[in-house]
């Protein structure tokens, strides 16, 4: 195999590097792994958080590595999910630190251990620069060994195994066996299970989050030890300081707080002031006992910092209203989880009246906020998102509507500095496709006309997503109680005030069966009665008419024609708000 780096979606490992001021050390891990592609596909992705020296610089050497802008220092929780994200078609990821060096062979022997029944993770033998083996093993943490380690702290090495957390024993450096967890700096991970296994938690932004995580492999399988994989780990890739020791410090209780009851939690800490106050001599422990004491000092430890949202391209927020919508709104949200992710745009998911899963899923999307209303209303919820949301313009966009990134960051554009002055425009969407796919004949032949009417092209509504600037938005203050809201905001604007933007189009799934059409058709003419006429149905029928071309376009316009006479009869039968199941297969 040619040395190099592959695609995603030609890998068999994909390896995530997490850098923060790494440019000294990245090259040479960089170096290593290309050596490693000799043997194995791998894709490298690097998640630089916020690097204020030349490590993007550093990377940007390496042509075929991916590197991905976390958006700020969001922590190494935050910027491992980033890049475990990219595992598209590898069976495997491995998460290295920028201070090491992986030794030839390294990651075959790491793969070919996960391979075995049972494990999912596996973790090398960290060596330090001159070549000694670093005690890099670990045991869950227990209430005697914590005392003893608050007792007598790294003095008396060769203690029995139940009396520390770290391990010491020579032996178990140079065989495989299973373990409860290691440090972080390397760790190969089952792709499928670390899929199963969900995020890394990035409540603990740096410290505790590895021992977090590797409680949770493990109740999926073993985690391994395999001493021929060598990596050699210069350390302090996070850099030192009384903050950061304050961190550790306050994880490992916050981590005895997740997974323990409230007395063994509160017994935990004590040992943890205990082993503080015996070492209170010290400046950094003073300083540091004074923290673990005040939780509201903690609140002021290092935390993930997104930058703020700037003018430049991209900038504003996306509202998505959603009622019982997980079935769909995975799908809706995966595009938009990158730009969420790095702080480009804001993304709110309004929550009304939900009874399925809808803002589980969207709580599981790192950088998407959730605001939920106990009320089932759509206006009710675009209300709520107003409310909350930081940042203009705002685009607001159906559960079931899938867009592109470029199309948010195109619309979004088009709207940015519209103060109201003339020509500026106020009000915009992208373009919009059918997808007529699973529709039945007569439902594809009623689209097929439709988009031969210019007048369902030139409006806002119809797409399942448009945007407004601020100066728009406060021409409709509150969305009013009605279902057709995209029609209302149509309707206060002029024909020079509203754009479709030339971007990349939504994609609108159709009812897949007539009896579906007409009900939707119903549903949509009994909302549209509660406005303004935005279109006059005559002049549409003579726009369908002279769009006749010869026998296939006279058959789609007889089949709209009559399809929408019976949308207009149900309309006048039905109540209520009936959603079309059909397309959400």
């Amino acid at each position: 195999m040619t040395t190099g780096f592959v695609d995603a979606d030609r890998a068999d490992v994909t390896v995530v590097v997490v850098t923060y001021r790494s440019g000294a050390g990245v090259a040479d891990l960089l170096d290593s792994l290309r050596d490693e592609s000799r043997l194995l596909a791998l894709h490298v992705v690097v998640v630089d958080n916020d690097s204020t020296d030349d490590t993007v610089d550093v990377v940007r050497t390496f042509p075929d590595v991916e590197l991905i802008d976390a958006g700020g220092n969001t922590g190494y929780a935050a910027a491992v999910n980033r890049g475990t994200a990219r595992a598209e078609a590898a069976s495997a990821v491995l998460i290295l630190n920028p201070d090491a060096v992986v030794a030839p062979g390294c990651v075959g022997a790491l793969l070919a251990a996960l391979r075995e029944p049972g494990v999912v993770a596996v973790v090398p033998s960290l060596i330090d620069a001159s070549g000694t083996v670093s005690h890099s093993l670990r045991r869950e943490p227990r209430l005697v060994a914590t005392a003893v380690d608050a007792a007598v702290g790294h003095h008396l090495p060769h203690r029995p195994r139940w009396s520390s957390e770290t391990i010491r024993d020579s032996l178990a450096y140079s065989i495989s066996h299973d373990i409860e967890w290691a440090t972080g700096a390397a760790v190969m991970i089952d792709a499928a299970v670390a899929r199963a296994t969900g995020p890394w938690d990035e409540g603990f932004f740096l410290y505790s989050e590895e021992t977090d995580y590797f409680r949770r492999l493990r109740r999926l399988g073993r985690v391994r030890f395999v001493p021929e994989a060598v990596v050699t780990h210069l350390g302090g890739g996070s850099g030192t300081s009384q903050h950061l020791q304050d961190l550790l410090t306050v994880n490992r209780i916050r981590y005895a707080e997740k997974h323990h009851g409230r007395a063994w939690a509160a017994l935990f800490r004590g040992l943890v002031v205990t082993s503080e106050l015996a070492r209170s001599y010290s400046p950094r422990h003073r300083a540091t006992l004074r923290v673990v004491l005040d939780r509201a000092r903690w609140e002021r430890l290092p935390r993930a910092q997104r930058r703020a949202l700037t003018p430049g391209a991209g900038s504003g927020t996306v509202v998505i209203p959603a009622h019982d919508e997980a079935a769909v709104l995975a799908t809706t949200l995966a595009p938009l989880s990158e730009l969420a992710r790095t702080g480009t745009i804001e993304v709110i998911v309004a929550c009304n009246g939900c009874t399925d899963g809808t803002a589980d899923i969207a709580r599981s999307v790192p950088g998407i906020t959730v605001v939920d209303t106990g009320a089932a209303s759509k206006t009710g919820a675009l209300n709520a998102a107003d409310g909350t949301a930081l940042f203009w313009p705002r685009m607001y966009l159906d559960a079931d509507i899938v867009v592109t990134p470029r199309a948010v960051l195109d619309v979004l554009a088009a709207l940015r500095g519209g103060g109201g002055d003339v020509g500026d425009v106020l009000a915009a969407r992208p373009p919009f496709v059918y997808d007529t796919r699973h529709a039945s004949f007569l439902v594809r032949r009623f689209y097929a006309a439709r988009s031969r009417v210019p007048d369902f092209s030139r409006h806002l509504w119809g797409a399942g997503c448009y945007a407004l600037g601020e100066v728009g938005h406060r021409r409709l203050g509150r969305f009013p109680d009605v279902v057709a809201d995209d029609v209302v905001v149509d309707g206060l604007f002029a024909a020079t005030e509203k754009t479709v933007v030339d971007t990349d189009p939504v994609v609108v799934a159709v009812p897949r069966t007539v009896r579906a059409l007409v009900a939707v058709l119903s549903r949509s003419l009994r909302g549209n009665a509660a406005v303004p006429r935005t279109t006059d149905a005559r002049s549409s029928l003579a726009t369908l008419a002279r769009s006749v071309r010869g026998p296939v376009s006279a058959v789609d316009a007889a089949v709209y024609v009559a399809l929408a006479t019976a949308g207009r009869v149900a309309a006048r039968r039905d109540r209520g708000w009936v959603r079309d199941e059909t397309n959400r297969g």
